[in-house]
């Protein structure tokens, strides 16, 4: 199932909007674009307005840039900017302004930047020389003894390099640890696998002891000259141990059933196995050791893969650290010095140094060093932030009130300290601030909102330090889940209020995210399951050994009945794919009043809008995330949801949230299907982890029924016209209307309209097979821009009889047919060739409205249009001063006024009949989206166009109807001859009462004596107020040309 992309969720601006291709569909794609490039313009004049006294802002475009001087490392510098509601600077997007604030500054860098938005390590890693202290154990009797204090240990690790000999084929023991209690507590042996002939060994297999238990020897170190790194780790709670080789998990297991801790007050020997309590040591270890370290709690491999790197750990308190040399050294062992080739860390392709010279930009520094940055803000952002920081003081809100009375003050709460910011501060901050907001029961302001989000925020990047008990992240963990929960059931129209600066609700959500995967390994450290509660807020982690029998993970929000679940089923997968243990982190959000209101969530994330059909948070919110080692790892999941409205639903969507989407994220159905729908419950698949929900396509029945009728009305006119515009056609050719420009120029605008409207009547059915839906798109395309361009010859000729044009006949047509035909082929062709992978709309068949492909054809619509509506507007006035000059010849001065008003309004009704021939009814399309009735009135006027041009160029057309009658009357000659009744035939002169005909000599047209002799022509009009049928010649101001305009019949 495809993703809905970010269009997805703003397919439709107007509110009548269809999936169908319809007359009504150019007329809204006319509106936006002009209403869109009036927008663009009106925003330009907001972008000069920003208050920026400090000398450390700049306004470029429509972004602030804030440089900040105090150093940071990359990580802290973007929590630091993400506190604040903005961004690190961005390689790709940012330069320009960025380089402008540091001139501005004289400052050249480096200042950290963005690179790319995933972190990859490079192919290619560079080794260091590094020089550490060794010892050297060359004879049975050597060890060393570390000279540390051991408590009892739930938890502990210890990691060394070594150098094995490999002439030391027999059993030994890289390091032991025994207690008064117990002799074999802890330790660490190996052997070096038997050699063959010819073949000697290769490597060194290891085991590790726990409380005696021996298992077998399976991790492998290899057997050569050089230092290898070599990690043990191992934890009560779940027996779980590992042995980990140059960092890479070589081997682990899990120990007994009741686990005890290690005991404490214990003596750690190296190179030796205590057979007894400090002594009687036997198989000594032959070989080199240096940088030894214990922790007294249990590793990650992430954390393994960093010390293997040369670095240090400082999220874990040590029991013992190499760099101490806290020793008793043996005389026999002697001091080495270690060359450690080390590898760089692990290079980040998002961690990048700026130069405001443009000449160097260091792609991967460390991005441990600390350096200025700048962070990015919208500036609609920066202005409210503004305004809430300077208002929290001036007028503190009645929660800021209760916080300053509980000894908080608004600095403190929008402090954004992120460098060794302590958990201290922030669990006081956390306990003062959910105090404060219990004691609001009418809602928080968007203020409130804006602050404790910053708060939520500050929680959210805390460092998981070793220091910290598992009580004290549960504390933390409680009161962050209790403020969420109040903030998502703030009311929809206070998060609206502050969209400047958040982006909804599901920001929430985020960072109850990131605080749940930073914080789980505290939270873990003493038991395999943790379980956090609030009123709407269910919060569950988990560590699972994975094994061969590993069945389903199961998670449900609620604990009475069949209520919102989510399990992943392919556990044993894992196993098969080589992990041993993962956590998994399960969320469920019951209650969110900020998303239950259908009316206000149409504007406001997480609904979207697909026609005129409402996409409505149908369920509860349900998440899972599964962790190795901190890493996340993807994989398959099936979660059931209850129903939470009784609006009636056209369908139900299985979604999930995806923060990447936009700015602030949307919701997507990429990878997620439906399995089962009940009458009140829905059972989903998704092949990733993530926050989960149903949504449900809200049917306005009202809006409904509208369309339906509206695409039938569309079609039948559709119809009507073609019919029309047929006709027309034929009646040109079967009746043998006499060759004009003015004739050619309507031949080619009916054959331009009339093959439009059949390709919009079969684009349905071609929407099922690409390749014709690609054709009729070009097709339409083509013929549509045809049509429009042959408006524009029409108004171009009616110019031309005007105006004097001084252009021959031969010339001006080849000219109207390279307007009419050429430039159409042209525009579609070079639209194809820039735009070919946005062409065509994925809904239906007709240009892509969601990018600039939409303005090949809007952009040549508004030209004609506006000409056209120029050239009415001149026909309009010269028209009219004609006939006020006649109308003053031919009447008595005592009625002079009267029959002015008549022949105005004689000679001007013609030429309004020409609106919608010149394309100027599709201006209408600007207020389609404003009311239905608009959209009946559109389609009235353009999608009978047809019509119109039936009656106009064929019922009331002087020129069909004398071909209509000089071939009745050849009939009529015909059958008296017949008869043998010989009779002179003269053709019968025209009827007084025939309403706008021709004052010529001859049946033929006047456009046929253009080229030969000067004729006048004339425009009878037909006046009750006259005793006879007069005939006023309408001279333009020049007196060359006559306005001729005997195609049309007054009606009245």
């Amino acid at each position: 199932m495809d993703a809905w992309s970010p269009e997805d969720h703003h397919m439709a601006n107007s509110k009548y909007t269809y999936v169908k291709m319809s007359k009504l569909l150019f007329g809204v794609i006319l509106a936006n674009a002009m209403i869109v490039g009036m927008c663009e313009n009106s925003k330009k004049g907001e972008c000069g307005y920003l208050d920026t006294p400090d000398s450390n802002l700049l306004l470029h475009r429509h972004s602030v840039y804030q440089l900040v001087n105090a150093p940071l490392g990359f990580e802290n510098a973007q929590k630091k900017c993400n506190g604040q509601f903005g961004e690190l600077t961005m390689l790709k997007d940012d330069k320009e302004g960025a380089q402008e604030l540091l001139t501005k500054h004289n400052l050249t860098g480096p200042v950290w930047f963005r690179g790319v938005n995933t972190k990859k390590q490079k192919h290619s890693q560079v080794k260091k020389k590094t020089v550490l202290p060794g010892l050297s154990f060359k004879f049975k009797d050597g060890f060393a003894r570390v000279n540390a204090s051991f408590p009892a240990l739930s938890a502990v690790s210890i990691c060394a390099r070594v150098q094995w000999d490999p002439r030391h084929e027999n059993i030994s023991t890289v390091f032991s640890y025994a207690s008064p209690v117990f002799t074999n507590e802890f330790q660490l042996r190996g052997q070096v696998e038997e050699s063959r002939p010819n073949k000697p060994a290769k490597k060194v297999r290891l085991a590790l002891l726990i409380k005696g238990e021996h298992p077998a020897y399976k991790a492998e170190l290899p057997l050569d000259e050089n230092w290898h790194h070599v990690c043990v780790t191992w934890r009560r709670n779940d027996t779980f141990w590992a042995i980990y080789v140059d960092g890479k998990e070589s081997d682990s297991g899990t120990g007994a059933a009741n686990p005890q801790d290690i005991h404490g007050q214990g003596i750690f020997i190296v190179g030796q196995d205590q057979d007894s309590f400090g002594g009687t040591f036997t198989e000594p270890f032959v070989g080199n050791l240096t940088d030894l370290n214990i922790w007294d709690g249990a590793l990650e491999l992430k954390e393994v893969k960093e010390l293997e790197t040369c670095s240090q750990l400082t999220n874990h308190r040590a029991i013992f650290r190499w760099e101490d040399w806290n020793l008793t050294v043996h005389p026999s062992v002697k001091n080495v010095s270690a060359t450690l080739d080390c590898l760089e860390p692990p290079q980040n392709e998002e961690c990048v140094l700026f130069f405001s010279d443009g000449h160097h930009e260091d792609r991967y520094p460390p991005c441990t060093d600390i350096h200025p940055f700048i962070c990015k803000f919208r500036k609609e952002c920066y202005v409210k932030m503004k305004e809430v920081k300077q208002s929290m003081k001036s007028n503190p809100s009645s929660f800021m009130q209760h916080l300053m009375n509980l000894g908080m003050s608004p600095d403190d709460l929008f402090s954004d300290t992120v460098d060794g910011q302590n958990w201290t501060s922030v669990l006081r901050l956390l306990n003062i601030s959910e105090q404060a907001v219990s004691k609001e029961p009418k809602g928080l302001e968007g203020r409130d909102i804006i602050s404790l989000m910053h708060v939520l925020s500050r929680a959210a990047n805390l460092p998981s330090t070793a220091n910290k008990s598992w009580r004290d992240a549960e504390r933390l963990g409680q009161s962050f889940i209790n403020l969420a929960d109040s903030l998502l059931n703030q009311d929809n129209a206070t998060w609206n209020s502050i969209k400047e600066v958040v982006k909804g609700p599901m920001a929430v959500i985020q960072n109850v995210d990131r605080m749940v995967t930073n914080l789980n390994s505290l939270l873990m450290n003493d038991t395999d399951i943790v379980q956090i509660n609030s009123t709407n807020i269910k919060l569950q982690i988990q560590q699972t050994i994975l094994s061969e029998v590993s069945g389903i993970s199961a998670f449900c929000g609620s604990d009475v009945g069949n209520g919102d679940c989510i399990s992943i089923k392919d556990m044993k997968e894992l196993h098969n794919n080589g992990y041993r243990k993962v956590t998994l982190l399960n969320t469920w959000y019951n209650s969110v009043k900020c998303f239950s209101d259908i009316q206000q969530n149409t504007t406001l994330p997480p609904t979207a809008t697909d026609g005129s059909l409402k996409m409505v948070l149908g369920s509860s919110i349900i998440s899972s995330t599964v962790l190795r080692d901190g890493e996340h790892v993807s994989i398959a999941v099936q979660f059931t949801l209850q129903h939470i409205t009784e609006e009636t639903s056209k369908d139900i969507i299985c979604a999930f949230w995806d923060f990447n989407l936009t700015q602030g994220g949307g919701w997507s159905k990429k990878g997620c299907f439906k399995i089962l729908s009940q009458n009140n419950s829905t059972t989903c698949y998704c092949n990733h982890t993530t926050n989960f929900a149903l949504l449900l396509q809200i049917e306005d029945v009202e809006e409904e029924r509208h369309n339906i009728s509206i695409q039938i009305f569309s079609f039948i006119a559709s119809g009507v016209s073609l019919c029309g515009l047929t006709f027309t056609f034929i009646l040109f050719v079967a009746l043998g209307v006499p060759k004009s420009d003015r004739t050619t120029v309507h031949k080619n605008l009916i054959v331009a309209l009339a093959v439009s409207q059949l390709l919009l009547i079969f684009s349905d059915w071609a929407a099922e097979d690409q390749v014709a839906c690609w054709l009729v798109t070009v097709l339409l395309h083509l013929f549509f821009l045809s049509s429009f361009c042959w408006m524009l010859v029409e108004g171009l000729l009616l110019w031309s009889k005007v105006v004097s044009v001084n252009i021959s006949e031969e010339r001006r047509m080849k000219l109207y047919y390279a307007l009419g035909w050429g430039l159409p082929v042209v525009i579609v062709v070079v639209t194809l060739a820039v735009t070919l992978d946005h062409y065509k709309a994925e809904e239906y068949c007709w240009l892509n409205v969601k990018s600039a492909v939409i303005w090949a054809f809007a952009g040549p619509v508004l030209f004609v249009v506006s000409v056209n509506a120029v050239v009415l507007f001149r026909v309009v006035m010269v028209t009219v001063a004609s006939a006020r000059r006649k109308a003053k010849m031919l009447t008595p001065s005592s009625d002079s006024k009267l029959h002015t008003l008549d022949l105005t309004w004689a000679a001007t009704r013609p030429v309004l009949i020409l609106l919608p021939v010149l394309g100027l009814t599709w201006l209408v399309g600007v207020l389609v989206h404003l009311s239905v009735v608009l959209a009946y009135i559109f389609i009235i006027l353009n999608g009978f166009q047809g019509l119109y041009i039936f009656l106009v160029y064929a019922v009331y057309n002087s020129e069909v109807r004398n071909a209509i009658k000089r071939i009745q009357e050849k009939r009529k000659a015909l059958s008296f001859t017949n008869c043998s009744q010989p009779t002179s035939f003269m053709p019968s002169q025209k009827s007084p009462s025939e309403s706008w005909v021709h004052s010529q000599q001859t049946h033929s047209s006047p456009d046929n004596s253009e080229s030969s002799t000067p004729m006048s022509r004339s425009l009878v009009f037909k006046n009750e107020r006259f005793k006879e049928d007069n005939t006023v010649s309408l001279k333009a101001a020049n007196g060359n040309q006559v306005v001729q305009l005997t195609a049309f019949k007054p009606s009245g």
